[in-house]
């Protein structure tokens, strides 16, 4: 299947699903959808890249992993039948 017949069935199913909305909620997903289009720059502010170096910590990896594994609880109940 090509990626354009795809596209299309994806829309016939959306539009599957949205066909019962009253006017006014259609009218609105229109202006949100145009909206949506004339906004180029989403790529670039919520790309994976954004989030490089958001933790900051001075342990090392194997020091974190070491404090997760001993943080680990098991409540486990057994139960005798």
């Amino acid at each position: 299947m090509k990626a354009a017949d795809l596209n299309i069935n994806l829309v016939e199913t959306y539009f599957e699903m949205l066909k019962n909305l009253s006017a006014d909620s259609k009218l609105e997903l229109i202006a949100k959808l145009s909206n949506s289009t004339k906004t180029t720059s989403w790529t670039k502010k919520h790309s994976l890249e954004s989030l490089y170096g958001a933790f900051v910590s001075k342990q090392s990896a194997d020091e974190m992993i070491n404090d997760i594994k001993q943080s680990r609880t098991f409540n486990r109940k057994r139960v005798s039948f």
